[in-house]
């Protein structure tokens, strides 16, 4: 049997830990604990509130630590380069991709854009977001 969602109980978890916009690293802390200490019961040892205090948390949690660490923008070539590097692949690996060995050499040293449909296959082959490669 599932648990019914209930709102007073959800207002009274509010009141108890009072989630709000994160602005400094402390409350990114005590709000980071909050959340650890509902994941540690699990999805079925939550009650419905919590699960829902947690999804609220963990917005908050991720809209700071995005401003707070932000991760650089890399060109997609250096991305190429550097999937290219964990994979394992050569130039000739990405043939398929690419019309010639010539075009991959220019992609990868900036002196050619990836097109939209090579961005799209990359994404394909490397489970990634289509943005990274454009």
């Amino acid at each position: 049997m599932t648990k019914r969602y209930d709102p007073k109980a959800y207002a009274t978890l509010l009141a108890k830990y009072l989630p709000g916009v994160i602005r400094t690293e402390e409350e990114n802390e005590k709000a980071l604990a909050i959340a650890l200490q509902l994941m540690k019961k699990g999805a079925r040892g939550r009650s419905p509130e919590e699960s829902r205090l947690l999804e609220l948390l963990a917005t908050l949690i991720d809209a700071f630590e995005e401003k707070a660490y932000p991760i650089p923008r890399t060109s997609p070539a250096v991305a190429l380069r550097e999937l290219m590097r964990e994979h394992d692949l050569r130039q000739a690996d990405l043939l398929d991709i690419f019309s010639s060995q010539g075009t991959v050499s220019q992609v990868l040293n900036g002196k050619r854009e990836i097109s939209k449909s090579q961005a799209r296959k990359l994404s394909e082959r490397f489970r990634l977001p289509i943005d990274i490669f454009i």
